[in-house]
């Protein structure tokens, strides 16, 4: 069993995060479907707005990433964006972002699909873009608006929100990656089929055997090949499906409630998929310090998870003011109704 390792090490140059201003309070689900009873699972779920969708969100962060990584856009040569909310199903996702922040034509761009971990799946493939010598920098963003059937034990955490990262040379880098390492099986736990509106989920069985089989296994395969335990960690960030998981998953792992604390933003902006742990990290980023380790562990239904190892460096101490924190992005938050939310999700057809 072999992580995988660049022979040349890279890096995140460059972060960005993007969350939708608007925010559905999980008692005002409750509210409409079940008359207020009984508990809930988050405090409330960032809503993207009529003119917000997948490409917004994901040019909003890939902005701040560039202006991060303090480097041109002509000098990236891919822009890849995973999601499973790609406003069209025949027509990339990746051109249109990358034509928005300058990047194109010189540049390679596609879209990656693998549920909750399609985010990650880019931040792989840039990690050996830039260490092939195919580019020196390439971008990798994560991004959905995600979507819940009314009344649907989903609704409450299906979350809109990205994450971009800039992947370049370790002597650029903010944080620069050890090693990484991938587990995936065949697990029917969540799906939806073509012309489907609303995915299908298993209940139960999205947590055995789909999700904590996969997290686990991945990051305790990555931190034994490496030599680490969860005591060389500053902090880890797992996929937020909701606030139980992530947290049963770290304690399985070896961690504490405070090495997870920084990273865990499930409770204020909902399950965001496939930016959900991409998203956390660069909460984590946001207050690291040079020598923090981080480990990182999506999860995508279907199913399979991405597990990162990295290491802060001096760098990080020059991360310019004028970009948005991930927790300013969470401050702005202006709350609506369930109908305002309906509304903004087009979940009433017309037709």
């Amino acid at each position: 069993m072999t992580i995988m390792k660049p022979t040349k090490e890279v890096g995140i140059v460059g972060y960005g995060a993007y969350v939708p201003r608007y925010r559905l309070p999980a008692s005002e689900i409750a509210r409409v479907w079940i008359e207020g009873q009984g508990g809930l699972p988050i405090k409330e779920k960032a809503v993207a707005g009529l003119d917000e969708d997948t490409v917004t969100i994901s040019i909003e962060a890939a902005r701040n990433a560039l202006k991060r990584a303090s480097i041109h856009p002509q000098e990236i040569r891919a822009v890849w964006v995973g999601s499973e909310s790609h406003p069209y199903a025949v027509k990339p996702t990746s051109t249109v972002v990358a034509e928005a922040i300058g990047a194109t034509p010189n540049v390679q761009a596609a879209d990656f699909e693998f549920a909750c971990k399609a985010g990650t799946e880019t931040i792989q493939a840039a990690m050996g873009f830039v260490a092939s010598g195919m580019a020196r920098y390439a971008l990798g963003v994560g991004a959905d608006t995600a979507q819940g059937r009314p009344g649907d034990a989903l609704e409450y955490t299906t979350g809109s929100g990205g994450a971009a990262y800039v992947i370049g040379p370790k002597e650029e880098s903010l944080a620069y990656f050890e090693g990484a390492y991938s587990y995936v099986s065949d697990t029917p736990d969540f799906f939806r089929r073509s012309y489907e509106r609303y995915p299908q989920h298993g209940s139960r069985f999205t947590g055995e055997p789909a999700y904590f089989k996969h997290v686990l296994a991945a990051g305790q395969h990555l931190m034994e090949e490496l030599g680490y335990t969860a005591a060389d960690y500053t902090a880890a960030v797992f996929h937020q499906p909701n606030t139980r998981f992530p947290q049963r998953a770290a304690k399985k792992l070896g961690f504490t409630p405070q090495q997870i604390e920084a990273g865990l933003l499930v409770p204020l902006v909902g399950n965001t998929y496939a930016a959900s742990s991409m998203l956390g990290l660069t909460a984590i980023l946001d207050e690291a310090r040079p020598g923090d380790r981080i480990l990182l562990v999506s999860y995508g239904s279907g199913a399979g998870s991405d597990a990162f190892s990295l290491v802060v460096t001096e760098l990080i101490e020059e991360r310019p003011d004028r970009v948005l924190c991930t927790r300013d992005y969470i401050a702005r938050r202006k709350e609506i109704d369930y109908a305002t939310y309906v509304r903004y999700r087009k979940k009433l057809r017309m037709h």
